[in-house]
């Protein structure tokens, strides 16, 4: 019997929506705005809006459930989404409980952290699918983290496990977004990356960059420091080179903590492509312990934006089997 759940990205500025088949993966999609300013009630009748969509083009397909994969912290019962960043005024929202008063209490649903949603669709329908357990680093407006274990998400003792992007490179860094003191995020989210490549370009007058992002590079994007260096400019290749290296330090920092060896990187900014992990690859085995450096890959998610969509609906098949092998079992 074929299966169906619903799977949802929800960011500060869009909410990302698919409906999914468990093996084929994504049937039908689309994006809303989030409109994230109007507060929480009007956020979560966007979410309704986003299902009901997918809904109605599931047609006479029966849909078991939503999974919603979010930013910031999920509590380990996956019910209650906590303090998002770029979603303002929320504090703790019972998403599941919501979503079930409006939708029907007939439909599962499951929330899960963003960056674990993406992994999970990474390792059931992307690049992790070789991998029973792997490290995924989303490289965007921030730096998520997500560990798989034994193709499941490993999520820690209250469910907050893989906040990689709050991992400190630096005692003496810059803060990120949540506080935390030389943390990779304040080095390769994205408002990050662009302050810190402005410094570095004054070493670069020639760079195309002062003509594509004007001559103070205010405008300058992440996605203007690929383009240009994939054209050979000197200075936007130093600055990903930089970022690759300290992307390289925090990727041994998890390999010696955990000893898992398969990192796969996606987001945004690895849409640099070698530009950014070929030096992360260069420079990590300098950050990892002798006799753990045997098989250490870094790989690139290529889903883009489904993989968060198809690991939310992964929640729901997983939710499913974990109770049909409780039926099973009484």
């Amino acid at each position: 019997m074929l299966q169906y759940a619903v799977g949802l990205d929800l960011g500060g500025t869009n909410i990302k929506a698919a409906l999914v088949e468990r093996k084929s993966g994504i049937i039908a999609s689309e994006r809303i705005p989030t409109e994230a300013e109007h507060g929480v009630g009007h956020v979560l009748a966007r979410i309704e809006n986003a299902v009901r969509r997918m809904l109605r083009s599931a047609s006479d397909k029966h849909v078991c459930g939503i999974g919603i994969g979010a930013p910031g912290t999920v509590n380990l019962q996956r019910t209650n989404l906590i303090h998002p960043p770029n979603i303002p005024g929320w504090t703790v929202v019972d998403v599941r409980a919501e979503l079930q008063r409006r939708l029907g209490h007939h439909l599962h649903v499951v929330v899960e952290n963003d960056a674990n949603a993406a992994a999970l669709g990474s390792a059931h329908y992307g690049t992790g699918r070789p991998y029973d357990s792997f490290v995924m680093v989303t490289l965007g407006t921030g730096v998520g983290g997500a560990i798989i274990w034994n193709n499941s998400i490993f999520r820690g003792s209250t469910g907050a496990a893989g906040e990689v992007g709050h991992m400190t490179v630096d005692s003496d860094g810059p803060e990120d977004e949540a506080g935390v003191k030389g943390a990779i995020e304040a080095y390769l989210g994205v408002r990050h990356l662009s302050r810190h490549a402005r410094r570095q370009l004054k070493a670069f007058p020639d760079s195309c960059l002062y003509e594509i992002a004007g001559a103070d590079l205010v405008r300058l994007t992440p996605e203007m420091l690929s383009k240009a260096a994939s054209r050979g400019d000197e200075g936007a290749l130093s600055v990903l080179e930089w970022a690759g290296q300290k992307l390289g330090a925090v990727l041994g920092a998890c390999i010696n903590l955990l000893d898992i060896r398969t990192i796969i990187v996606g987001g945004g900014v690895s849409a640099a492509g070698t530009l950014i992990l070929d030096p992360a690859r260069r420079s990590i085995l300098a950050y990892i312990k002798p006799g753990m450096r045997d098989g250490v890959d870094i790989l690139r998610e290529t889903l883009g934006n489904k993989a968060g969509m198809l690991g939310a609906a992964y929640l729901v098949f997983e939710l499913l089997d974990r109770h049909a092998s409780t039926s099973e079992e009484s």
